[in-house]
């Protein structure tokens, strides 16, 4: 039969230490020996005392007594017990354990369902069941049958009043795009009528925008050139059936969460610089000028407006100033007294009818002023069989209408997100996407192109007391009024007018306010914000939208690959342990480094954590030479932030402490999470390390480790007593 290597152990220690005092034996020999009696193997405990032990994921684990309460000369007060039979270990718990079915379950759920949309299914069976799927899909289903008819005012208004400002917007902003006016109109009654039954917003209007109509212009006239207006009219229209299809295709398999890295700083900078870029362009109308560059950077704009001063014609400008001062006016009027926000709204419908009269009176037409002229009359007509479904200019459609769609996208769901919060009622992010891809699906087979939610018509469709979706329908519906009956009468309309109206919208996507926030906030991001700006300032509209993007893309690599860490210490009077940047106040334990990682530990950023606490322990330890102090003994990890570690994270640790082993340091864990104990445990680094080096919290790591550097001092000194004895 073996002997019990813990009791023959425990009397080893026992015998040797008896003879501590009485032997002569020289220093350094005798601190080597009480170390190696000090580490070694502990005795057993009783039966009674085994109760309180528990190890790393053992369900019967139990809470233990804090020991730092030992005496100066290492004993232990009142309760009998020897420093060897006091407990060191902990109970840390490793969760149960998943199938890795389970595991696949939860993580498809977390990343593509978070937001749990079956949940209103349960608890329902039969008929119940089918139309709340049916609800589900068209979000009409849920709130027409609920409709009051006091709501009827309201969206009444709020319809007829953002009809007013999108029918003189349609025009212009098609002529951004390069199409026909007649196609901007045709933009905001099919697409509409079609997000009202499957759009889950309220407040939200529906049609094209002026930045998606400047990146959609250039992105096709890279493509071909306007003047060839049948295929250019083609591929804009392939190109909006892609964006319909990637939008819902987003939506239908939950990747929505893919535009969250379009950046709030970095659309800001976006918005900005297309605004100024668009404003430039109008340059052409509002001068008059007619050979004009396609390029939108701002040393090939104004190379075009100095090197055709002779085409510049006064009366144009001294229209088109007149009515641009005309808007801003209102503009002002409306923000400084918000009851009165119609007049800005119906000031680009009354600035189009003054100016169409008064060219029309005058016939500055014959004096080099531009007109309109001649608009399609009659609805939508179909344009599936327009669309490029085979040749060169199918995938070049499936480009530009990605890009465009992505925009759009974004655009919409920040809008709708933004005036959901506002009315306090939630929009599903996902069920959007379907919207507004579905929409610009159908609005492609109807000669529209790409449409979106309009910040400006928004702001006014909800200061005009707009209640449901039923405003847009309201919309749709005068926009389909002007097409049968109104169109022949912006025969006069001077381009003039169109650009002034563009102007006056654009500039208020320049958010200054935001801007320096974003600085104040967060310098990285605001290099974001710049980075976009100017890439669409000197250059171009897609590559200040990739800049944004790669910049955005460098920010997320830098935080991942240089996670934060910090020193921690311990708030006087407390067992808290914080960041000692934070708290000045907060003192750092004698022989003790404690340090905080605040990321998950990953491939790409083990190496760096590793060198950087082996950086901190380094500091600690010039600081002890330097200034005396207790010798660095032990490095406690808080883990609470670390929400996952991989194999190349393990593998850090498992370094890390072989190299503060090398030293005489002992690595402990403090808090680790369910996921990370387990992969700990997975990757033998619990086995390596020792169970009882895995603390619940910092205090309990602290307090232990207190005890043993109190036992290490007291053995120091009691060697070196034996020493002047021996002497």
């Amino acid at each position: 039969m073996e002997p019990d290597s813990q009791t023959d152990a425990f009397k080893f220690r026992k015998a040797f230490g008896g003879l501590w005092g009485r032997t002569p034996l020289p220093g350094m020999f005798r601190r080597c020996l009480w170390t190696l009696l000090l580490y070694y193997p502990k005795p057993p405990l009783e039966k009674s005392k085994m109760a309180h032990v528990a190890h790393v994921g053992s369900p019967e684990e139990a809470n233990i007594r804090r020991t730092d309460d030992l005496r100066e000369d290492g004993t232990v007060p009142g309760n009998g017990q020897s420093p060897e039979e006091r407990l060191l270990v902990n109970n840390v718990r490793v969760p149960p354990d998943e199938s890795l079915g389970l595991k696949v379950k939860h993580t498809v759920k977390e990343t593509f369902f978070a937001d749990d949309p079956l949940r209103q299914f349960k608890g329902h069976t039969g008929k119940k069941k089918w139309f709340l799927g049916l609800a589900y899909i068209f979000p009409i289903l849920e709130w027409l049958p609920k409709y009051k008819l006091h709501k009827l005012r309201g969206d009444i208004i709020a319809g007829l009043t953002i009809a007013s400002l999108a029918v003189p917007q349609d025009l212009g902003y098609a002529k951004l795009a390069g199409l026909d006016p007649v196609n901007g109109l045709y933009s905001s009654f099919v697409p509409p009528l079609v997000y009202s039954a499957l759009g889950s917003s309220r407040d939200i209007a529906i049609g094209p925008v002026a930045v998606v109509s400047i990146l959609l212009g250039q992105l096709l006239k890279d493509e071909i050139d306007p003047k060839n207006k049948g295929p250019y009219l083609r591929l804009a229209l392939t190109a909006t059936f892609f964006a319909g299809v990637v939008q819902a295709g987003l939506g239908l398999l939950r990747l929505g969460f893919i535009i969250d890295f379009l950046s709030h700083a970095a659309i800001i900078g976006f918005m900005a610089g297309a605004a100024v870029t668009i404003a430039l362009q109008q340059l052409k109308g509002l001068l008059g000028i007619t050979s004009f560059t396609t390029k939108t950077d701002i040393v090939s704009v104004m190379r075009s407006v100095w090197t055709n001063i002779d085409e510049w014609n006064w009366q144009t400008i001294l229209v088109g100033l007149f009515f641009l001062t005309f808007l801003l006016i209102c503009k002002r009027i409306s923000k400084v007294r918000k009851n009165l926000f119609w007049v800005s709204a119906i000031a680009p419908l009354t600035s189009v009818i003054a100016a169409t009269l008064f060219v029309y009176v005058t016939r500055l037409d014959k004096h080099g002023v531009k007109i309109v002229r001649n608009i399609k009359k009659g609805v939508n007509p179909t344009s599936f069989n327009d669309i490029y479904w085979t040749g060169k200019y199918l995938t070049t459609g499936f480009k530009i209408g990605l890009v465009a769609g992505l925009i759009a996208l974004t655009e919409a769901v920040a809008i709708g997100r933004t005036f959901a919060a506002l009315k306090d009622y939630h929009i599903d992010g996902n069920k959007e996407m379907i919207a507004i891809g579905t929409m610009n699906i159908a609005g492609s087979w109807t000669s529209c192109y790409v449409a979106t939610g309009s910040f400006s018509r928004s702001a006014v469709n909800y200061q005009a007391g707009c209640n449901t979706a039923v405003a847009n329908i309201v919309m749709a519906i005068v926009v389909l009024f002007t097409l049968l009956f109104l169109t022949p009468l912006f025969h006069y309309t001077p381009n003039c007018i169109l650009s002034a109206i563009i102007i006056n919208a654009v500039l208020s996507l320049i958010d200054l306010k935001a801007a320096k926030l974003v600085w104040k906030t967060d310098k990285l991001d605001f290099l974001v914000l710049i980075g976009a700006f100017f890439g669409v300032f000197f250059v171009s509209v897609e590559i200040g939208l990739l800049i944004a993007v790669c910049i955005s893309f460098g920010k997320i690599l830098l935080h991942v690959t240089r996670p934060h860490t910090a020193l921690l210490g311990n708030i006087p009077q407390t067992t808290v342990y914080r960041n000692v940047d934070q708290y000045p106040d907060a003192t750092t334990e004698p022989g003790i480094v404690i340090i905080r990682i605040d990321a998950a530990v990953y491939f790409s950023n083990s190496n760096y954590i590793r060198e950087r606490i082996l950086r901190y322990v380094n500091d600690a330890q010039d600081e002890v030479k330097e200034n005396g102090g207790v010798p660095i003994q032990f490095v406690i990890i808080e883990m609470a932030p670390v929400m996952s570690i991989d194999t190349a994270g393990i593998h850090a640790f498992e370094e890390l402490h072989f190299a503060l082993k090398k030293r005489g340091i002992q690595l402990a864990i403090s808090n680790p999470v369910g996921r990370v104990i387990t992969s700990f445990r997975d990757g033998d680094f619990v086995k390596l390390l020792g169970q009882q080096w895995f603390f619940l919290s910092v205090s309990q790591g602290v307090g232990i480790c207190s005890v043993i550097i109190k036992r290490n001092e007291h053995a120091l000194k009691e060697a070196e007593g034996g020493d002047d004895s021996n002497v």
